[in-house]
C-alpha cells in the first residue's frame, strides 16, 4: 500500500532528473517522488497511521525502491521518541543505505535530548565498516557537535577516519570545512601541521570548500589557499 501510495506521488521528469544525482542507485529502482512531497507523506503517515508507518519500519531491508529508503530515513527521525531508539532504528537501516542522498536526509530530532550518548554512538559508526554508516556519523558530528557542542577533540574522529570512497572522504572534508569556519582555532592548526595531518586529497577538497564559503573573509581566503598541499 505504501509503495503504491508513494508511486501515485512520483514525478516521471523528477526521476530523470534525480538519477544521475544518485549514480549508485539503479535507476530502475527510483519512483521520482519530490523530496517536499515525500516529507509531507512521512509525516502525516507518522501521525495520521503510526501503526502502520511502525510496520513500514519493521519491513525487511533494503526496501525494493529508493524512496522507501528515503521514506524509511525520515520516518526514523519522526519516531524515535529517544536516542536509543534512534540508535536501534538507525542500526538496522544504515547498513542498507546505498547513496549519499538517503543518508544525508536523516535527521533526528531525539537525539539533542542526550548529545554524550549520540556522540558516543558517532564515534562506533565512523569505525563502522559499511560506508554509509561511515558518512551517517561524519555529518550529524557536523549537524550537532560544530556549535555550542564542540570539543576540539570531535576532530580526530573525522581526521583518524582512513577510508577510499569516495561519499566518505567527501563528508570528511566538508565537515572539515565547516569546522574551519565556524571553529577556525582549533582547527587550523590540523591544516597547518607538517607533514600534513589528513590524506592530501580531503586536506585540500577541505579547503577549497572552506574557501567558497560565503562567511570566508577575502584574507581568510587567501590564507587557506597558502596551505594547499601538492
Amino acid at each position: 500500500m505504501i509503495r503504491d501510495e508513494l508511486a501515485e506521488l512520483a514525478d516521471p521528469a523528477y526521476r530523470d532528473f534525480q538519477a544521475p544525482l544518485v549514480p549508485t542507485v539503479d535507476p530502475a529502482r527510483i519512483l521520482g517522488v519530490r523530496m517536499p512531497a515525500l516529507r509531507r507523506y512521512a509525516r502525516d503517515l507518522a501521525r495520521l497511521r503510526p501503526d502502520e508507518a511502525r510496520a513500514f519500519l519493521a519491513e525487511p531491508l533494503p526496501h525494493k525502491t529508493y524512496d522507501e529508503m528515503n521514506l524509511h530515513g525520515e520516518l526514523v527521525g519522526l519516531l524515535a521518541g529517544s536516542p536509543d531508539e534512534a540508535f536501534d532504528l538507525l542500526d538496522a537501516f544504515l547498513p542498507h543505505v546505498d547513496n549519499w542522498a538517503t543518508c544525508d536526509l536523516v535527521r533526528v530530532p531525539a537525539f539533542r535530548r542526550d548529545l554524550p550518548a549520540v556522540l558516543e554512538k558517532i564515534r562506533a559508526w565512523a569505525a563502522a565498516e559499511p560506508e554509509y554508516v561511515v558518512r551517517f556519523a561524519v555529518t550529524q558530528l557536523m549537524e550537532l557537535f560544530l556549535g555550542d557542542a564542540f570539543e576540539p577533540e570531535q576532530l580526530g574522529i573525522v581526521a583518524g577516519i582512513r577510508r577510499p570512497e569516495y561519499y566518505v572522504n567527501m563528508a570528511r572534508a566538508w565537515y572539515l570545512a565547516t569546522a574551519l569556519v565556524k571553529q577556525p582555532a582549533a582547527t587550523l592548526p590540523l591544516f597547518e601541521a607538517r607533514p600534513i595531518a589528513l590524506d592530501a586529497w580531503t586536506h585540500n577538497k577541505a579547503l577549497q570548500k572552506a574557501r567558497e564559503s560565503r562567511r570566508a573573509t577575502p584574507e581568510q581566503r587567501t590564507y587557506l589557499q597558502s596551505l594547499k598541499v601538492r
